[in-house]
């Protein structure tokens, strides 16, 4: 595998370039992905995707292990850089993947914690806000959240997690969107996530290309005036609230 072009510079992967141009390196220089992952130390060990084994769920043989196992390709190594970035929430995902698993075993559906914890992993983005933007953001009121509050994103914090969110962005287009998890100030590192917090799958859809600064094309007003992308909240007959996890 080689790895495409990854411009480390952009805001979206900015965070992650001193550890991820690091392993980036080494797999250029023909390294595998687990290999130089396991180059920089960490919560866990990172093994070939042949050592799991046939009927053992991935997310069961981590927490049985401490070992990820690990393909060579653009997904494992966001993946990679996630664990080495954020351990205690990918831990935590762990920990709670684990629980379901020998509570319910694995079906054919993964049931609602189950899959908002994949939601989480693969396409989460934490978002640390004004109440004005997550007011806008919750009621998807784009020209409100974006342009009338442009200036407050100057306060705003946000962290794209979700591996396959990073692995899109490699090669961004205006439609990918994160599902957003809001952090209140001080959280602790694992966000104090919970199999009853996350079975309502209470995230808030965000186009992260929209978010300012962060693509030249969203200087423009008219850039928000695409309903594919930037759709409006549809309510829902019995809808309940909307859950905002803090």
């Amino acid at each position: 595998m080689t790895l495409p072009a990854i411009d480390w510079r952009t805001p979206w992967f900015a965070p992650l370039a001193a550890v991820g141009n690091e392993v980036e390196a080494l797999v250029r220089d023909g390294a595998s992905v687990a290999d130089a992952l396991n180059t920089c130390g960490g919560p866990v060990r990172f093994v070939p995707q042949e050592a799991l084994p046939d009927r053992e769920p991935y997310e069961a043989f981590i927490f049985r292990t401490g070992c990820v196992p690990t393909r060579h390709n653009l997904h494992d190594f966001f993946n990679g850089l996630m664990w080495l970035l954020r351990p205690a929430l990918k831990r935590r995902l762990n920990e709670l993947q684990a629980a379901q698993i020998a509570q319910a075993g694995v079906g054919a559906r993964r049931g609602p914690v189950r899959d908002a914890l994949t939601l989480f992993d693969e396409n989460a983005a934490l978002l640390q806000a004004p109440a004005e933007l997550v007011q806008a953001l919750r009621e998807r009121q784009w020209r409100r959240l974006f342009i009338d509050h442009r200036a407050l994103w100057a306060r705003a914090r946000l962290e794209l997690f979700g591996h396959a969110l990073l692995e899109k962005l490699v090669t961004p287009y205006k439609s990918i969107t994160a599902h957003v998890w809001v952090v209140e100030e001080g959280a602790a590192p694992d966000l104090g996530l919970s199999a009853e917090g996350l079975a309502p799958k209470p995230f808030l859809p965000l186009p992260v290309l929209g978010v300012p600064g962060w693509w030249p094309a969203n200087e423009a007003p008219a850039f928000y005036d695409d309903a594919e992308v930037f759709r409006p909240r549809r309510e829902r007959a019995g809808r309940r609230p909307e859950i905002i996890a803090m």
